[in-house]
C-alpha cells in the first residue's frame, strides 16, 4: 500500500485501476530562415489549423462539460487570435530570423512566465493555456503527434499534469478520477474536472518506480490523498462512500432554482468570482445569484497597449447581457504588485504589494481611470452592473472617485452617448478601511471584504512567502473581529455587506458568517450550491435565543439590494 496527499480540485472519490501517462516534451530548436514571409505563412497555416482543432474540442467539451467547459476551448481560440502574442512571433521570426517553431515556443514561454509569475491565482493558472496553445502550434509545425490518450476501459488518470485538450481527448464515461504531479485548482483542466464531476487531485508528489499502470487505486478528494494498493478494508469503505456521494450529487442538483434562504427566513445571496467574460458560462452553470466579483484586469494583462473604452464596453455589456437581470460587480482596474503590465511603466518597488496598485494608479493617472469609467457607465444601461473600488484607505479616496466618475457622466451626457450610474461600492481590504467603515458606508451602497489581502495586511505576513506559512492565518480571531466590525456599520448605514475573498468560500465558515449577518458570499462557481445546501440547512438564530440578535439591521436593505 502507498499512500500519498494532494490538493483536491474536485471533492469525490473513485476507486479503479490506474493508467500512468508520459508526457513527451517538444524539442524545439532554433534554426536560421532566409524567407521571412514563408515562415510567418506556416505559422499562420498552424494556427488555422489549430483553430480548426479548437473547434472540434469544443463540439465535444458542449456535449460532455457544458457551455461552461467548452469555453475553455473558446478562450485558446482567442490567445490564437491576440494581437499581442501574434505580434511577438512575428517579431522574433523578423528581428531574429528564427523558425517558426522557434519564434510560436519563445513567445509562449515569455507570456507564460508572466502569468506564472502573478499573485493572483486565476491569473497565474492562465499560463498553462499559454504553454498547451503554445505546445498545439509547434506540433501542428512540425507534424508532431499529441500523444495517445485513448482509454478503454474506466480507469484513474495519473500524469505528471493535464491540459484541457488531453482530457477531452479522452472517453468521459472511462475517467473514474485524475491524479497529477502539477497544476492549479484554477487552471482550465481543474475546472474542466469541476464541471465534468470527476474527483481530481493536483500536488500529488509521486516517485515514477513505485507507479505504474494497473495498479488499484483510492482517489479521495475530501481528505486529499490517493492510496496505491489499498487493503480489502480500505477498499469496501471507499465503495460505500462512493454510493453515498451519488445519491448527494442527485440533491445538490435540486438546489438549482431554489432561493438560498436559511430555515428561518434569513436570504442570503451566493455569488460567483470571476476572471473574464468567458467565464460567465460557470457562473450560470452553478445557478449562482450573480457575479460578486469580475476582474477587470484580464482586459489589460498580456497586451502591448491600454484596452480601448470600446474593447471594454463590449465585454462589461457581453457579461451583464448573459446574466440576463442578476447583478455584475465589475471591480476596477487592480494591477500594480504582482500584475504587471510593460506599457504602465511601473517602476520596481521594494514592497509592492503595499506599492503603486490599483485605486493609487486610477486616481495618479485619471485618464486611464476615466476610459475604463465610461466603459462601466455605457455598459450599465444593459443590464444590472455595479461597480466596485479596490484598496480605498480614506473618505478622500472615494470623494475622488465621484468626483471623477460624475465629470465621466457628464461627458457622456453632453456627447449624446446613453449611459448610467450604477451602484458603487469598495473593497474593504486594508485595516484603515475597517476602522472607518463607519464613515465609509455613508458614502457608498455596498461593501465587499476581501479577506486575502485584509489577512496580509492586518497580519503583516506576505502571503506569498513560503517561509511564513505558518504565521499566516486567515482564521485569525482578529479577522473575525474586522468582518463583523465591517457588517454592523454597514448595516448601521443601511446598506449590504459581503465577502469576496478565499475565506468566503471555507464551507466550516458559511454559518459563521450569516450569522454575523454577512449578506453575500462570492465564490469558485464550483462552490455555489454547496454553500447554498449549508446555508438552507442552517438557522441564524438557534431555538431559544433572541431572535432579534443576530438579524442584520439594515434601514434600507431591499433597496440597497433587490433582489436578483
Amino acid at each position: 500500500m502507498l499512500r500519498l496527499s494532494g490538493k483536491p480540485v474536485y471533492q469525490g472519490i473513485a476507486l479503479g485501476p490506474a493508467l500512468v501517462l508520459k508526457n513527451n516534451a517538444q524539442q524545439v530548436k532554433r534554426t536560421k530562415i532566409s524567407d521571412v514571409h514563408r515562415e510567418i505563412m506556416r505559422f499562420n497555416q498552424a494556427a488555422v489549423e489549430s483553430k480548426r482543432q479548437l473547434r472540434d474540442l469544443y463540439e465535444k467539451a458542449m456535449k460532455e462539460a457544458g457551455e461552461a467547459g467548452a469555453a475553455i476551448f473558446e478562450i485558446h481560440r482567442m490567445l490564437l487570435e491576440d494581437e499581442t502574442y501574434l505580434e511577438a512571433v512575428y517579431s522574433i521570426i523578423r528581428t531574429e530570423l528564427a523558425n517558426a517553431e522557434y519564434a510560436a515556443a519563445a513567445a509562449g514561454d515569455k507570456l507564460s512566465e508572466m502569468f506564472a509569475a502573478m499573485d493572483d491565482d486565476y491569473m497565474k493558472a492562465r499560463a498553462s493555456d499559454v504553454k498547451d496553445i503554445s505546445d498545439r502550434l509547434i506540433r501542428n509545425l512540425t507534424g508532431g503527434e499529441e500523444g495517445d490518450f485513448t482509454v478503454t476501459e474506466p480507469t484513474v488518470i495519473v500524469a505528471d499534469d493535464l491540459t484541457p485538450s488531453q482530457i477531452m481527448r479522452m472517453d468521459r464515461e472511462k475517467i473514474l478520477a485524475l491524479v497529477t504531479v502539477h497544476g492549479s485548482v484554477n487552471s482550465h483542466t481543474a475546472i474542466l474536472a469541476r464541471m465534468m464531476n470527476i474527483p481530481a487531485l493536483i500536488g500529488v508528489f509521486m516517485n515514477p518506480e513505485e507507479i505504474h499502470s494497473g495498479m488499484e487505486v483510492i482517489v479521495d478528494g475530501f481528505r486529499g490523498e490517493v492510496i496505491f494498493e489499498p487493503s480489502e478494508e480500505m477498499r469496501a469503505d471507499a465503495e460505500k462512500r462512493m454510493k453515498e456521494e451519488r445519491e448527494k450529487r442527485v440533491l445538490l442538483q435540486t438546489l438549482k432554482g431554489r432561493e438560498t434562504v436559511t430555515l428561518d427566513g434569513r436570504s442570503v445571496h451566493i455569488c460567483a468570482n470571476i476572471g473574464s467574460v468567458d467565464d460567465v458560462g460557470l457562473v450560470l452553470e452553478n445557478d449562482a445569484d450573480g457575479i460578486g466579483l469580475f476582474r477587470s484586469e484580464f482586459l489589460y494583462l498580456g497586451k502591448t497597449n491600454y484596452p480601448t473604452e470600446e474593447e471594454q464596453f463590449q465585454a462589461y455589456r457581453q457579461a451583464v447581457r448573459r446574466m440576463a437581470g442578476k447583478r455584475v460587480i465589475i471591480r476596477t482596474l487592480d494591477v500594480g504588485a504582482d500584475k504587471q503590465a510593460e506599457y504602465f511603466h511601473l517602476e520596481k518597488e521594494e514592497n509592492p504589494a503595499m506599492g503603486y496598485r490599483a485605486i493609487r494608479i486610477c486616481l495618479k493617472e485619471p485618464e486611464i481611470f476615466k476610459t475604463q469609467l465610461r466603459a462601466l457607465l455605457r455598459a450599465a444601461v444593459f443590464g444590472n452592473l455595479a461597480v466596485m473600488y479596490p484598496m480605498i484607505t480614506s473618505v478622500e479616496e472615494v470623494e475622488k472617485i465621484y468626483a471623477i466618475g460624475a465629470e465621466v457622466k457628464a461627458e457622456l451626457e453632453a456627447e449624446g452617448i446613453p449611459c448610467r450610474m450604477p451602484q458603487q461600492g469598495i473593497m474593504i481590504e486594508t485595516p484603515a478601511a475597517v476602522m472607518i467603515s463607519d464613515e465609509l458606508a455613508e458614502m457608498v451602497d455596498f461593501f465587499s471584504i476581501g479577506t486575502n489581502d485584509l489577512t496580509q495586511y492586518t497580519l503583516a505576513v506576505d502571503r506569498q512567502n513560503e517561509k511564513l506559512d505558518e504565521f499566516y492565518h486567515p482564521r485569525h480571531k482578529a479577522i473575525f473581529k474586522m468582518i463583523r466590525m465591517v457588517v454592523e456599520h454597514g448595516h448601521k448605514a443601511g446598506i449590504w455587506v459581503g465577502i469576496c475573498g478565499e475565506l468566503g468560500a471555507d464551507p466550516e465558515l458559511t454559518e459563521t458568517f450569516v450569522r454575523m449577518g454577512v449578506d453575500e458570499l462570492s465564490v469558485a462557481p464550483s462552490m455555489v450550491l454547496k454553500l447554498r445546501k449549508i446555508v438552507r440547512e442552517m438557522r441564524v438564530v438557534e431555538e431559544g435565543e433572541d431572535s432579534g440578535s443576530s438579524q442584520p439591521v439594515s434601514r434600507n436593505f431591499g433597496q440597497k439590494y433587490p433582489a436578483s
